[in-house]
C-alpha cells in the first residue's frame, strides 16, 4: 500500500514530550504550594493524606458526579484532625471549614484532572 504523504519511519514512535507539560504544571503547583502560610501547609498535607487513602480504582473520588456527602464527611474528618493544631489560632466563624472544603475540592480535581489524561493516553486502562 502506497501512501499519498510521506510518512517518517521515527513519527510512529511514542512522543517523548508527551509527560513535559504534566511535569512542569506539578513543578508549579509544587512551588506555589511552598509559598502558602505554614497553617494552609499543614492543612493541604493533611488533605493530600486523605486524598491519597481515597485514591484506588473505583474510588469514590471518580466518580462522574461526585457525592457532596462525602465531601461533607472528607472535610469534617480533616477539620477534626486538624482542630487540635489549631487551637492558639483563631478562624472566624466557619472560615476553616471553607478552606478546607476548598483545599479538598481543589485536590480532588487535580487527581481527577491526572487520572482522566493518564486514561485517554492508554485507551482508558491502568495508570501510568
Amino acid at each position: 500500500m502506497y501512501f499519498e504523504h510521506y510518512f517518517p519511519f521515527y513519527a510512529t514512535y511514542a512522543n517523548p514530550m508527551l509527560y513535559e507539560g504534566e511535569r512542569m504544571q506539578e513543578q508549579e503547583f509544587e512551588l506555589m504550594k511552598s509559598y502558602y502560610p505554614i497553617t494552609v501547609q499543614q492543612i493541604q498535607e493533611r488533605v493530600e493524606e486523605e486524598c491519597d487513602h481515597l485514591d484506588y480504582e473505583g474510588s469514590r473520588l471518580y466518580d462522574e458526579y461526585p457525592d457532596k456527602y462525602m465531601f461533607y464527611h472528607l472535610c469534617s474528618k480533616i477539620k477534626e484532625s486538624i482542630e487540635p493544631e489549631m487551637t492558639g489560632q483563631s478562624a472566624p466563624g466557619g472560615f476553616l471549614d471553607e478552606l478546607v472544603q476548598v483545599m479538598l475540592c481543589q485536590e480532588i480535581s487535580r487527581r481527577r484532572c491526572r487520572r482522566k489524561r493518564c486514561r485517554s493516553c492508554f485507551g482508558g486502562h491502568g495508570r501510568w
